[in-house]
Parts: C-alpha cells; sequence; structure tokens
C-alpha cells in the first residue's frame, strides 16, 4: 500500500482511515495487520529496531512514518501528523509566490478556530503563527510545527513504541 516516498504520507493516512472504516474501532495490533504483512516483505528484519533510536530515525524510513501515521490514526490524532507533513511539504515549497495560498490552507485547516483538522497548540502559539501570516515565508509555521513534532515525540511516539502493533511487527520481522 505504501509504495513511493512522494506519495506515502497521503497513501498512508488514507490507507490507514480506510483500515479504520473497515474494521471498526479495534485493536492497533488488527488495524495494522495488514502493513505487517505486506511490509514483511519488503523491509528489512532490524528495520523497526532501528525506529526505537530515535523519533526522527521513525520518521525518516518510508515503513516507519508509514506504520506510525496508521498507528496515528488509531490513536485519534492523524491530524498531528498530516499537520506535520504539511508544514515539510511548505518548507520544500520552492516558489515564494505559492507560499501564501499554502500557507493559508495549512493554517486554515489545523489552526484556525473553526480548522476541521486542528492541532493541539496553545493561544500563543496561535497567535504567533497567525500574524506570521500576514507576510509568509518558509519559516511562518516553525513554532508550531517544533510544537506538534515534540508532543509526537515525547507522547505519540512512547505509546507506539509500546503498542502490541509494533512489538508483533518487530517480532515478526525478527522471526
Amino acid at each position: 500500500m505504501c509504495r513511493g516516498l512522494e506519495s506515502l504520507p497521503t497513501l498512508c493516512l488514507e490507507w490507514a482511515k480506510e483500515l479504520r472504516a473497515h474494521f471498526g474501532n479495534i485493536r492497533h495490533k488488527q488495524e495494522l495487520c495488514h502493513f505487517h504483512r505486506t511490509s514483511k516483505q519488503m523491509m528489512a528484519s532490524d528495520e523497526p529496531l532501528k525506529w526505537r533510536e530515535s523519533f526522527q530515525d521513525l520518521l525518516s524510513n518510508k515503513h516507519g512514518l508509514c506504520a506510525f501515521s496508521a498507528f496515528l490514526v488509531s490513536e485519534y490524532s492523524a491530524e498531528n501528523m498530516a499537520f506535520y507533513l504539511a508544514c515539510e511539504d511548505y518548507i520544500n515549497t520552492k516558489s515564494s509566490s505559492k507560499l501564501p495560498a499554502k500557507a493559508r490552507k495549512i493554517y486554515d485547516e489545523f489552526i484556525g478556530s473553526e480548522a476541521p483538522r486542528e492541532v493541539n497548540l496553545d493561544h500563543e502559539t496561535k497567535n504567533v503563527t497567525k500574524k506570521n501570516l500576514e507576510h509568509p515565508t518558509h519559516s511562518c509555521f516553525d513554532l508550531a510545527r517544533s510544537k506538534i513534532y515534540s508532543l509526537m515525540e515525547k507522547d505519540c511516539y512512547p505509546r507506539f513504541l509500546k503498542s502490541a502493533a509494533y512489538k508483533d511487527l518487530s517480532r515478526q520481522l525478527a522471526g
């Protein structure tokens, strides 16, 4: 399901949402079972063990990113990864003329008061980010992005490493 790195975020999030819709609200292990089967042939047996080394190692690995994204969907916090990846895309935007529209779209989707996928940010961070939109630069989401990254690293990542899905995947690939 998770093919090319360039389309990985969208594919993984869509796939994880489909899994949740298909299986309903079931345990993490069951939601990630398809990922286990299809990825077993594609990844090295020690790959999931490397994801333990750091959160950045997990995110920089396409299978790790896919597994973690699916986990976040199962935890009902997929908006955090979607926001982080949208910011990464924004930072990598070559044309500065595209920044204002992209910035507005990210703000409206994840930060604004009526945001459909609102991320959990404090009032001050939201205000700083809103002010940054007046003159969008590649760094206008840096504060919000770092807060969400930190939230995932300190909260979601440890839960992922303790999850039955991660443990099963590590065990299956090692054995």
